[in-house]
């Protein structure tokens, strides 16, 4: 369903009211670079700008009426004068560019102007980056160019420097739980998503993974064989850890799962029960929380950290988680 300019305002104040003020000031850039992590709503916001130049009745003077026939027909993909680029295959090519070129030199169907947006503009190869910078050299009147892109650094300099370039930041953790409440995740299981990613995409994929939610069940659980002896815990990381935790991505995940079941024991000794992302286990972690000590946890929440490092350096994936129990256990403090 689209977004509104107050939803996406929540979201990205900074690029809106940016926008917003270029829009009543009638100083909209002939090109703009959206640029951000995926899921931040850059498309949306290009696809809101495109409505607020293209609405017949907009209000204030920047907000599309989401009712005319133009804001309808840009919602549906329609638009004879507005044009989305996305790769073909793995690039963009210089034949779409070209092509894009051609359709801009005729008269607008509807109106003066026109607008292209280019989704995944990193992606573009360098013929038709070559070709794209001549037409945005010298753009035409009423002409406006929307790129997106996730990584900013693979852009061509001579491009970058013919774009305002916005900066979307990351959903802030109240935002992304709102958001996947509201697209039907669990109010339990939402805030535990919104720690691992700020990727609304991601957490909602997250969110219907098989995988991961048995990756919660075995972190729990080998959270309780630790509090037990050194030997159960091995056998628990062979019987099921190692099963389950294949690849350095998924054990990286299992890292984290491993860190937030720390951080929660932190935070319920600190009062902050709200904090608590595994909401599900408040009632367990509430018990355990009063068999150990602050510095403690500091400790073993460090000593994951540590294995993360080393993770990413490549260690021996077995003797890491090994070698990790060890140190948990030998980081607990029981009271």
């Amino acid at each position: 369903m689209p977004k509104t300019w107050d939803q996406l305002e929540v979201i990205q104040p900074t690029v809106l009211k940016m926008l917003r003020n270029s829009l009543i000031r009638n100083r909209v850039a002939h090109a703009y670079l959206f640029e951000g992590l995926r899921g931040t709503g850059k498309k949306e916001v290009g696809l809101l700008l495109a409505k607020s130049l293209f609405c017949l009745e907009p209000q204030d003077g920047y907000f599309p009426c989401d009712k005319c026939v133009n804001c309808r027909r840009i919602d549906n993909g329609n638009h004879p004068d507005f044009h989305i680029i996305e790769p073909d295959g793995l690039s963009i090519k210089k034949q779409q560019i070209l092509a894009l070129q051609e359709e801009f030199s005729k008269t607008g169907v509807e109106s003066k102007q026109k607008i292209y947006m280019i989704v995944h503009a990193d992606k573009i190869t360098v013929n038709a980056a070559n070709s794209l910078l001549k037409f945005l050299e010298e753009p035409h009147q009423q002409t406006y160019a929307i790129l997106i892109t996730e990584q900013i650094q693979r852009i061509l300099p001579t491009i970058l420097s013919r774009c305002q370039i916005l900066t979307f930041t990351p959903l802030s953790p109240k935002h992304l739980i709102e958001k996947l409440v509201s697209e039907g995740v669990e109010p339990s299981v939402a805030p535990l998503l919104a720690q691992l990613t700020n990727n609304i995409d991601e957490a909602m994929e997250l969110s219907k993974n098989d995988w991961f939610a048995q990756a919660q069940k075995i972190v729990v659980k080998l959270y309780e064989v630790l509090k037990k002896n050194s030997l159960e815990a091995l056998v628990s990381l062979q019987d099921q850890w190692f099963e389950h935790f294949k690849e350095k991505e998924q054990l990286d995940r299992g890292l984290d799962l491993l860190l937030l079941i720390y951080k929660d024991l932190l935070y319920i000794q600190l009062g902050n029960d709200q904090q608590v992302v595994f909401q599900s286990e408040m009632d367990r972690l509430r018990q355990y929380s009063l068999q150990t000590t602050g510095r403690s946890l500091a400790e073993q929440m460090s000593a994951i950290l540590e294995a993360k490092r080393k993770l990413q350096a490549n260690m021996n994936q077995q003797l890491l988680m090994e070698q990790l129990v060890l140190k948990l256990q030998e980081g607990s403090s029981f009271v």
